[in-house]
């Protein structure tokens, strides 16, 4: 049996910094990066997000990207981004990676970012966020934050990581040392289980 791959999820508020770290630690691993919006943004090219058709496309996207990831040559780090609540229908969604996970026979590592609410509604409009279609309503953002808990996938190695006052270079060094901790521990269960 090969050594696990590592798979990072890496959730967060929006305008937290997901995409921006999420490359930078892409780089120091080695890894493949999938933004949520990647998923997102053509289902609402063709409709809006309340529209039912919204939902049904971007889970049919997700699926069929997941598929052809879980067959990604072995080897490959792949990094994750998203913005998961506690709710059921969230962690249906997460349940997703736990599958691309076991097919991969990979070690999935759940990140959680936070930040301040004040450094977070400073980012969320700042940079091209509007151009990339991402969310820059500070409103939105503060009845999320008021109103929903970010997911903490419970059975995973959990990584938390304030990134208030810390640059993504940082940010991403830190999430790469505890990632790789995360790997080594995932091979010395796979050697237990040998």
């Amino acid at each position: 049996m090969a050594d696990p791959d590592l798979i990072i999820h890496i959730n967060g508020w929006p305008g937290c910094g997901k995409l921006t770290i999420g490359r930078e630690l892409a780089k120091r691993l080695g890894a493949r990066l999938l933004d949520n919006h990647l998923i997102i943004n053509p289902a609402e090219a063709l409709f809006d997000r309340g529209d039912p058709l919204n939902h049904s496309l971007r889970k049919a996207l997700r699926s069929t990207i997941l598929a052809d990831a879980a067959q990604m040559k072995p080897g490959t780090p792949l990094i994750l981004t998203d913005a998961l609540s506690d709710d059921a229908f969230d962690a249906a969604v997460f349940d997703e990676y736990r599958s691309l996970a076991a097919a991969r026979r990979a070690t999935l590592v759940a990140v959680v970012l936070d930040c301040s609410p004040e450094r977070n509604a400073e980012r969320l409009v700042a940079g091209d966020r509007a151009a990339r279609h991402k969310l820059t309503a500070p409103m939105v953002l503060a009845s999320l934050r008021a109103n929903y808990r970010l997911l903490r996938a419970p059975g995973l190695p959990l990584v938390e990581l304030d990134v208030s006052d810390l640059a993504p270079e940082a940010a991403a060094a830190i999430l790469a040392e505890r990632c790789r901790s995360a790997l080594e521990l995932g091979r010395g269960n796979a050697e237990r289980a040998r």
